[in-house]
């Protein structure tokens, strides 16, 4: 058998030259993907290659044909494909590759394959696509111009493509303390704040994209803090369903941490939260830096950094499914429904619904005590307590009372003061200011505070602050011309709008007169807000459908979404662009993304079509796809019909 066997040696030598031939031709075929991003990208023969931009590519390319295929990303990609300008990369393809990424890790979370969990993470925050992501989120948001303790800003293009490099080098990585700032609180107190570093910021920005996934999908169905498509109105909304019925439960413990940011232990979190362990661990002990004395910090995470959110929110993931596990181990499954037990949380703020008071105080406090002391926390005493939906309770700016069995929804008194206040302390600091800019002032608070209630029973209040607010107006009008009569003030600073007397003033531009008014409460019309569903996931394609639709309904409200739908409407000539048949008036039609959100698809109109309800549903049960333009085959083929 000698002979066979020196056969079977020459065979296996041959058909590895052969692979290894192939794949050498392959690599001279193939253009590599730009950074790191899991994308081999074959461009046409005569144009330029490039996945981020025309520059990226070497003139006169002459590779034969185009294609793209996902791969596991290289980590030898060479820096010299990424862009080198920052205006040059191509945010449509690094925020698909972004979600899909993202997707992957759902996926993998849901089926608890953690290994696999930790290599697409790991993939993602080595991609050049995710280190951009990062970078644009920390220079485009609200504090973009709070530097840390370094004093540095990332604010030209140049500072941050340099910055896309600096993500790279984890490897060494330490973060600098935080400088700490102080915030008022409605109360009067002070909050105190960390702010990171841009680098820091944008260091915790590329993990959080990696870590987001995992915490959507591990998340408590009833926590609406600081997650995606979900407010405090959802939060009332579940609260809503828990206790408006007349069977719903009539007590509810209303719970407060004390200090949750400041006490969450740092080896729970390092434990149990699937991240960088040496990073995070980085993170958590950075220290604070106030008035120049440096502090360390041994619990708790910094609130200002972005990744705080999250970590908190997966620190008190678990409060509602293992307490409905709890009661079922202890009382049964068809006795701990019977207890009326839900909880609804929002960040570190939560209640819990009970059949009774006994059951409130004998089995959810403690064990809802022991679970937060295994994190670190504790409730406090003064402002945790057990009432009855009779008395009413106060939550999230809302007061939730049954009247005669009825539950209503208002504005909480605490809440109306805070805002008041507000106002009133705006109108005596402007005593000089001119009559427009005080209404430009009052106007976007106003109505902030009008969208935030607009859900609840709000109409008496809204009318009793109309009210208020005249009146320290007229008193703001007095001030200025003390030596005028009220009906003079008046005449001067009010207009009759459509039968009605308004705050307003005229100004003369280049354009015409401009008469700018201040706003009405009472003219918020009250619409009842629809809640998410618990089990929602962004990163499920499976939910895509019904992110769509409950995404068209909040953002029909948008002046700037109708004027979108119109022009998709007229883009379509006013067909479906699935079945071709007429859009009718009578039934709302629905707002598809041909590439999914899920997927890294954008809400701009070349990406959207408007679809009949039901063709929707048929389009997603049965994978069907639809293209841009929408409907041109029937254009063309009715102007051939057409002897005209």
């Amino acid at each position: 058998m000698g002979w066979w066997k020196k056969r079977m040696a020459a065979c296996n030598g041959w058909h590895k030259a052969f692979v290894l031939t192939r794949k050498r031709a392959h690599f001279h075929l193939v253009q590599p993907s730009l950074a790191t991003v899991g994308v081999h990208f074959k461009a046409p023969k005569g144009r330029i290659a490039s996945l981020w931009g025309s520059h990226a590519s070497s003139k006169g390319s002459n590779l034969k044909e185009e294609s793209m295929r996902e791969t596991t990303v290289s980590s030898c990609s060479a820096s010299s494909r990424e862009p080198q300008d920052w205006h040059a990369i191509d945010w449509h393809r690094v925020e698909q590759f972004v979600r899909t990424t993202q997707q992957r890790i759902a996926k993998a979370t849901l089926e608890r394959d953690w290994r696999r969990v930790k290599a697409l993470q790991r993939s993602l925050i080595h991609s050049f696509s995710a280190r951009a992501l990062a970078v644009r989120r920390v220079t485009e948001n609200q504090g973009k111009r709070t530097a840390g303790v370094d004093r540095q800003l990332w604010d030209s293009p140049a500072l941050k493509r340099v910055a896309i490099g600096r993500l790279k080098q984890q490897r060494g990585y330490r973060p600098k303390p935080l400088r700490r700032v102080y915030i008022p609180k409605a109360n009067g107190k002070e909050r105190p704040l960390g702010i990171p570093t841009m680098l820091d910021r944008a260091m915790q920005a590329l993990h959080l994209l990696g870590l987001e996934p995992v915490a959507e999908t591990t998340s408590d169905p009833n926590s609406y803090g600081f997650r995606r498509h979900r407010s405090t109105a959802d939060a009332m909304g579940q609260i809503f369903v828990c206790t408006s019925k007349k069977v719903s439960a009539s007590w509810v413990l209303e719970a407060d941490i004390r200090g949750c940011f400041d006490h969450i232990n740092h080896e729970w979190l390092v434990r149990h939260v699937p991240t960088n362990k040496t990073i995070l661990r980085k993170w958590l002990k950075a220290g604070v830096v106030h008035q120049g004395r440096l502090s360390p910090t041994e619990e708790g995470t910094p609130q200002g950094g972005i990744i705080s959110p999250t970590l908190a929110n997966m620190c008190l993931n678990g409060l509602e499914s293992g307490l409905i596990a709890y009661l079922q181990e202890r009382f049964g499954m068809k006795k701990a429904a019977k207890l009326k037990v839900n909880v609804i949380r929002y960040a570190d703020d939560f209640v819990i619904t009970g059949s009774s008071q006994e059951l409130l105080v004998t089995e959810i406090r403690p064990w809802t005590e022991a679970f937060l002391a295994q994190r670190g926390l504790q409730l406090s005493p003064e402002k945790t307590k057990v009432v009855h939906m009779d008395e009413g309770f106060d939550f999230l700016g809302w007061n939730f009372r049954k009247y005669k069995g009825k539950l209503l929804i208002k504005p909480s008194k605490k809440n109306v003061k805070a805002f008041y206040r507000k106002v009133s302390e705006i109108v005596k600091t402007h005593l000089s200011t001119k009559q427009e800019d005080l209404i430009a002032k009052l106007n976007p608070i106003l109505r902030g505070w009008a969208k935030y209630h607009q859900p609840v029973v709000a109409k008496e209040t809204f009318s009793r602050m109309d009210s208020l607010i005249y009146w320290r107006l007229v008193r703001w009008t007095r001030r200025r011309h003390p030596n005028k009569s009220r009906p003079w003030c008046g005449r001067r600073y009010w207009q009759r709008i459509k039968d009605r007397e308004e705050f307003a003033v005229t100004v003369k531009t280049a354009d015409g007169p401009i008469t700018t008014r201040l706003l009405k409460l009472a003219d918020t019309a009250i619409v009842r807000h629809e809640k998410i569903k618990g089990e929602y996931n962004p990163f499920d394609p499976a939910w895509e459908m019904y992110g769509e639709t409950l995404r068209t309904k909040r953002m029909l409200k948008n002046m700037a979404y109708q004027y979108d739908t119109t022009m998709l409407y007229v883009e379509q000539n006013g067909r479906c662009a699935l079945c071709a048949e007429p859009l009718e008036q009578e039934e709302r039609w629905h707002d598809h993304h041909i590439v999914y959100r899920v997927a890294g698809g954008s809400d701009n109109r070349s990406n959207r079509v408007l679809l009949h309800p039901v063709c929707h549903r048929r389009l997603h049960a049965l994978g069907l796809q639809v293209a841009k333009p929408a409907f041109q085959g029937l254009r063309v083929q009715s102007g051939k019909n057409n002897p005209s």
